[in-house]
């Protein structure tokens, strides 16, 4: 199943609304669709590589709402449906824990998530959840999504169809190592 809609996606590319598509998975792939919006903008850059920065913009505005999205729905439906299941098995006093934790964290959840391989939907739900501040969620995630996003159409608009393969084995990895660095590196600092 996620084959066939990984290959459904993948042929919105090469259609004449390309954009709307990238646009509409990067919006649903931030709140609950299972395909990231990569496979859309790599092939979009590599057939047009004028276009690589406004693609990426786009994939960042719309990843952005999407994540927004996701965030009302940790909010709202935390209420609705988790908080009594928690209530009645006595286990509010460790979610409130874990939003302690999360809110104080809350920027590099965010931030770690809209660069790496980790599931970025997860996060902005659970950032809606935890109650993170909307304004440091939308900062985090603009930052985030958009050097992910930029860097993609940066090295196809550069390298063009040779790094194609680089970037869809190997980026993920890229990412993670650089925020593995990155925390580490302010780990580091204060600690010295």
């Amino acid at each position: 199943m996620i084959r066939r809609l990984y290959d459904w996606t993948l042929s919105l590319a090469a259609g004449p609304r390309a954009p709307a598509a990238l646009g509409s998975v990067s919006f649903v792939e931030s709140s609950f669709f299972p395909i990231p919006p990569d496979i859309l903008l790599i092939p979009m850059v590599i057939a047009r590589r004028e276009k690589a920065w406004w693609y990426a913009l786009l994939c960042t505005l719309t990843s952005v709402a999407g994540g927004v999205l996701g965030y009302l729905i940790g909010m709202f439906l935390f209420e609705q449906v988790a908080q009594p299941i928690l209530s009645f098995y006595g286990k509010m006093d460790k979610f409130d824990e874990f939003s302690a934790v999360f809110n104080h964290w809350g920027w590099w959840f965010v931030f770690i998530a809209g660069l790496t391989p980790f599931p970025y939907k997860v996060i902005t739900i659970a950032s809606g959840v935890a109650g993170l501040s909307l304004p440091i969620f939308i900062v985090a995630s603009v930052v985030s999504r958009g050097i992910r996003f930029f860097i993609v159409a940066g090295l196809l608009y550069f390298f063009g169809p040779p790094i194609k393969e680089f970037i869809e084995k190997r980026l993920g990895l890229m990412f993670t190592l650089f925020v593995v660095l990155l925390v580490g590196g302010f780990i580091l600092l204060r600690y010295i």
